[in-house]
């Protein structure tokens, strides 16, 4: 599964707090003078330095490390939390295997993540698999494991939270004595080791006293294996287990790290990654706009019926979408009712969900098997769950009637309609239910003929305009996309929509008329094509080219961390180890070695830098063939995690190095050239919807005066590049400027995967003139200065530069923009004002 651009950088930022961390971790253990820091903090500070960070500590006292991803409703976070525990356990753990505690808050997302996590097809479960060598075990509470086990796989313990979040421990089977657990403690007859290991591990449960007969007995219980093991914990809608308790008893269980997962972040939270709604609108991953049509009618058949109808054009045109480019979409509608009790018929005065479903198959005529009712007592979608889900192309059901049972956890991106049935004055229909319809199918947008299916809907009756919209906000604000809550088109009569499409100045419409904007193109026949990455950079490098003498010289730790006896001592802290708790004399357990497979290291390579597998087998094979010629295969082996990153961090480099190669020698050679395409690839003068929200003003609080469209929306910067058109909007010799849209205005394609959206694109008067020099600048602040992705634009902007002083051919060209210079720059945060202060005088 190719990740996002925010999911990349998400992933990069968690990768650069681990590596932080496992370093802070280390100075701190080594070093006496700092023995009170705070390890998890100092990593945090050196990552994230602007951001509080709030400490947590274990049942023992000591630091857990903790940080958040904060992403909004359909943008992935079990995703990125499967790949979140691969990074844990390769820069922090530095081991494949252990235990994961997945902790979830409801049955809804308990079933639905069991599911995926299970299901060895999935793109979850082949990332843990990936993680692992393939040794991936997803259990429940209740189902046994061993030490061995444990030393062997990685292990994935799902609960719910109410189980964890123990209010009476002594009625909670998890924290219960009992049998299959015992390699993991003393046996009965070794009073002494239980005190040993209670002396270190101070908070594990125990019967009798320590002054008794048989001392103090630890039980055998789950709770007890967590507070030896020191998890990973992955805690899904995090905002739900804040309480004191849950807090206390998560902490409880000795965690190495825990990862919070959530769209709406409590204020203790270390928010690590904050990913905004309007990052997943721009890769296409939710359904917007969201059309609200709010009728006066109170007959609530009518508005059924009119929904009906909606559905009905969405899946005629799903259908036809199917036949065209095979894309399979089953649009479904959901229908919020009042009443689901099946002693809660007789009231007339509210709606009831047989109601509807009787009215929707005897009145309408539809097949019963399309109709399913979800609520607390009745569960028609359990079967289907069971068989597949509602996804799969064998499966009906296109009317899902509840009340609440779709509040939470519920995901399925064919739902598009939601048809609210409550009564008018409820405020929580909308708030609650709205997210369950955005998630856009196969996580991108259709092309425009099926503009349709890449919006939602919402039916509703006599509500107020003003509470309509305060609802909506609320619910998005719970799905994390409270920075989209005005992208919403309400389909009233004489109502005004809150998205406009701004105005070009028509002081700047024939200077920007002329503006063609150059690109990096291959000659396909006749006409220039803009180049693609795939097809004429990654597809040209010659792997054989790739030096892999850096990798044929690892030098490997001579330290033997594999196949050990183990048994825990009064002051060792097992963080970073790899080897499993034993007992000396009694269930000594010796670590399995992975086996030696280049086809594993082979798989890393092909997830996301060598798309040839062959290539990466050999590669990986040839490197592993001279490293066992250096070393014996247990010393290989036990840096396996080591070699495996070091080789995808090198191949990476030698990727871009080669396909830098490829793009200068082909600009050299001519079969690349930089050149204006008049096939409309992108229009500056065409104007992007945006939302109707606060305006920009210049630094006296007045309104923009040299913006190209009239409509510049302050949401859409952040302080420094306000900075920066306030800049722009005082200089004499400017004449308009514009703001470039990620993923809908003009992008560069240089010899990276990733295309180069400039931020700003502004043009000079000279000489009186309007028609001046035309401007690209790439804003970064000065934190990122001389990062590998500033480096890269910068080269990037060099070479267009150097391009644009040649001759460029303007033949198929209709628009007026011979002789206008054209500059391509990276502004710093640091620099920047002096810098076009004297480009701009």
């Amino acid at each position: 599964m190719e990740l996002k651009e925010y999911q990349r950088r998400s992933l990069k930022q968690v990768e650069n707090y681990l590596i932080n961390l496992k370093d802070c971790y280390g100075r701190v253990k080594q070093n006496k003078e700092l023995a009170d820091f705070d390890f998890a903090e100092m990593a945090w500070k050196k990552t994230a330095s602007v951001k509080r960070y709030n400490s947590k500590q274990n049942g023992l006292g000591h630091s857990i490390p903790n940080f958040c991803l904060k992403i909004p409703t359909g943008g992935g976070k079990t995703l990125l939390a499967t790949k979140a525990i691969d990074l844990v356990n390769t820069h922090y753990r530095q081991q494949k295997t252990g235990l994961v505690l997945w902790v979830v808050p409801s049955t809804q997302i308990y079933n639905q993540t069991l599911r995926t996590l299970k299901n060895k097809d999935h793109p979850y479960r082949q990332q843990l698999d990936l993680s692992s060598a393939g040794r991936t075990k997803v259990i429940e509470k209740g189902e046994k494991f061993t030490p061995l086990d444990l030393s062997e796989n990685l292990i994935v313990l799902l609960l719910m939270l109410p189980s964890a979040a123990r209010q009476n421990k002594e009625t909670l089977k998890l924290f219960r004595d009992s049998g299959g657990f015992q390699e993991f403690f003393p046996g009965e007859d070794q009073p002494d080791k239980h005190e040993e290991l209670l002396a270190n591990i101070p908070n594990l449960d125990f019967f009798g006293q320590e002054k008794g007969f048989w001392k103090r007995q630890i039980k055998t219980s789950m709770g007890n294996i967590l507070r030896i093991v020191k998890p990973i914990i992955i805690l899904d809608e995090s905002h739900k287990a804040y309480s004191e308790n849950a807090q206390q008893t998560l902490c409880g269980f000795n965690p190495c790290i825990i990862i919070e997962l959530t769209a709406t972040n409590k204020d203790d939270s270390n928010v690590l990654v904050d990913v905004k709604g309007r990052e997943l609108d721009q890769e296409q991953m939710i359904k917007l706009d969201l059309h609200i049509h709010n009728r006066a009618n109170l007959d609530w058949k009518d508005l059924l019926l009119e929904s009906i109808k909606k559905r009905e054009d969405l899946e005629l045109l799903s259908q036809k979408m199917e036949s065209n480019v095979g894309n399979y979409v089953r649009p479904i509608m959901l229908i919020q009712v009042e009443r689901t009790g099946n002693d809660q018929r007789d009231d007339r005065k509210v709606i009831h969900s047989e109601q509807v479903k009787e009215y929707l198959i005897n009145t309408y005529g539809i097949p019963s098997d399309q109709v399913a009712i979800k609520t607390s007592t009745k569960d028609d979608l359990k079967e289907i769950d069971d068989t597949g889900g509602l996804l799969e192309r064998s499966c009906q059901v296109r009317y899902i009637i509840t009340k609440q049972a779709l509040q939470e956890g519920w995901d399925c991106s064919f739902a598009y309609i939601l048809t609210i049935l409550t009564n008018a004055g409820s405020e929580t229909a909308l708030t609650q239910l709205v997210g369950r319809i955005l998630r856009q199918p196969y996580a991108r947008k259709f092309s425009d003929e099926y503009q349709p299916l890449n919006e939602s809907y919402v039916y509703t009756f006599q509500q107020q305009p003003s509470a309509l919209l305060e609802q909506i906000r609320k619910g998005f604000e719970l799905e994390g996309l409270g920075d989209l809550g005005l992208r919403i088109s309400r389909d009233d009569i004489n109502q005004i929509k809150p998205e406009i499409v701004p105005k070009i100045r028509e002081r700047f419409r024939d200077s920007a008329s002329t503006i063609a904007l150059p690109y990096f193109a291959k000659k396909d026949g006749k006409n220039w094509r803009p180049i693609s990455y795939e097809m004429d950079i990654l597809s040209q490098i010659n792997w054989g080219q790739v030096d892999l003498n850096p990798l044929f010289n690892l030098q490997l730790n001579a330290r033997e961390r594999l196949s050990q006896d183990l048994r825990v001592n009064l002051n060792r802290d097992l963080i970073g180890n790899e080897e499993l708790i034993s007992w000396s004399g009694e269930a000594s357990i010796i670590k399995e070695r992975l086996k030696y497979d280049p086809a594993l290291i082979a798989r890393h390579l092909a997830e996301d830098i060598l798309p040839n597998p062959w290539v990466a087998y050999d590669i990986s094979k040839s490197i592993f063939e001279v490293l066992k010629s250096k070393f014996d295969e247990s010393r290989i082996l036990d840096e396996f995690i080591y070699i495996i990153q070091a080789t995808k961090n090198h191949l990476s480099n030698e990727k871009n190095r080669l396909a830098e190669d490829i793009f200068k020698k082909s600009l050299k050679e001519e079969t690349i050239n930089f050149v204006v395409i008049s096939n409309g690839l992108f229009d500056i003068t065409k104007p992007i919807k945006t939302k109707d929200t606060k305006r920009l003003t210049n630094n006296k609080a007045l309104p923009i005066q040299a913006s190209l469209f009239d409509a510049v929306i302050e949401d859409d910067f952040n302080q420094d590049e306000k900075e920066f058109v306030w800049f722009l909007e005082e200089q004499q010799s400017l004449f308009w400027w514009y703001r470039n849209v990620p993923r809908q205005g003009y992008a560069l394609q240089g010899w990276q995967k990733g295309r180069i959206y400039p931020d700003f694109i502004f043009t000079v008067e000279e000489d009186s003139q309007p028609d001046g020099k035309v401007y690209v600048v790439e804003y970064k602040g000065v934190h990122l200065k001389g990062n590998e992705d500033t480096s890269y634009k910068q080269a990037v902007f060099e070479i267009c530069n150097d391009a644009a002083m040649k001759e460029i051919d303007f033949k198929t060209l209709d628009k007026a923009f011979k002789n206008r210079a054209i500059q391509f720059e990276v502004a710093y945060g640091d620099e920047w004002q002096q810098k076009f202060r004297q480009l701009l005088t």
